[in-house]
């Protein structure tokens, strides 16, 4: 099989991070980049040793030009939608992308549609399904450690940029159980952006799973939470990056104090990034679904908007969600919820 053809569009640190993981891979290579700022595509092309010729400032002209493989869209997020499909409609086989999907439940709906359509494979980079610690969380909350896992608990700045990585590990330490129901709350007390789309100030969701698993992430300055992740199971508790303290600990019925993990060799070595890259090129060789597919992506990206309508329509959001819009940021334009 001849190597599959690779373009990054956006040369930035995400985009700088994709490329040296397809670098990496025997059966893939780095032709083509692109970045509005010459300078950043020049860059990763002197790393990667793309000729002049593979240097771009357009991505459609990359995407007639070149016709690569696998493209990488590493730029903010109302930008994924539009190159995305145009990707699609280029004829690529593959797409790596960055989090979070989307500015809006329609579009990140739209991506996947299209790339369905099209059998065309897509990934988003929740890469922390490649990390060590979170990989032993998982192994330990469904080996007996803690007994039967009841609830899962993140605590992180805001729920569209940071809060995604978190509802992904919700789903991966609970084995991609489907959703019943989601209750949130958001507040917003000064205008923040990430990526150019506006976020909460604090935001609370609660989310039920279909089988009986809860979860509950906080965000905001002063969540409380005292660790990034928190599996509380009938028999014990495991913390995920502890400020100050471990990259896992657990404490079990029986133990008189915390245990620390030995985390070595839980992963293969090379990086989340890298590992994420190298799975989407063997999956694009053998078929099978890539650990960050855009079906387990879309999973973690509902409960954001599931929770901005909840907070929207002060109730209670069963799933599946059905709007198109983001109703945070429509909350802002028509005024329902205001600066305090």
């Amino acid at each position: 099989m001849s190597m599959f053809k690779v373009g990054i569009i956006g040369c930035g640190g995400r985009g700088r991070g994709h490329a040296a993981g397809f670098a990496v891979s025997k059966d893939a290579e780095v032709v083509a980049c692109v970045d509005p700022k010459r300078e950043n595509a020049e860059a990763l092309a002197e790393v990667h040793g793309i000729p002049k010729s593979g240097v771009y400032s357009d991505y459609k002209k990359m995407l007639a030009e070149v016709k690569p493989d696998i493209v990488s869209v590493c730029t903010w997020p109302h930008l994924h939608a539009p190159m995305i499909l145009d990707s699609v409609e280029a004829g690529v086989k593959a797409i790596h992308a960055e989090k979070p999907m989307a500015p809006t439940w329609g579009e990140a709906r739209q991506i996947i549609k299209a790339c369905s359509d099209n059998d065309v494979m897509i990934t988003f980079c929740h890469q922390r399904r490649f990390g060590a610690p979170f990989v032993m969380a998982k192994k330990l909350a469904n080996d007996g450690t803690i007994g039967e896992l009841h609830r899962v608990e993140g605590y992180c700045p805001n729920l569209f940029d940071w809060g995604t990585h978190w509802f992904d590990m919700f789903f991966f330490y609970n084995n991609d159980e489907p959703v019943e129901w989601v209750m949130g709350q958001i507040d917003w007390e000064q205008e923040r952006s990430v990526f150019g789309v506006p976020v909460e100030t604090h935001g609370l969701s609660y989310v039920k799973w279909k089988n009986d698993v809860y979860g509950l992430l906080a965000t905001g300055g002063g969540s409380g939470g005292r660790c990034s992740n928190r599996l509380i199971g009938t028999k014990g508790i495991i913390e995920v990056r502890v400020p100050d303290g471990p990259a896992l600990r657990v404490m079990h019925a029986g133990a008189s104090d915390w245990e620390i993990p030995d985390l070595d060799g839980v992963v293969p070595p090379g990086g989340d990034t890298t590992l994420a890259t190298l799975d989407l090129v063997a999956c694009l060789k053998t078929g099978d679904e890539p650990v960050l597919s855009g079906r387990k992506a879309m999973q973690a990206t509902e409960l954001i908007f599931a929770t901005y309508e909840s907070s929207r329509q002060r109730a209670r959001i069963h799933l599946p969600l059905e709007i198109e819009d983001s109703p945070l940021i429509t909350m802002m334009e028509t005024g329902m919820i205001v600066l305090d």
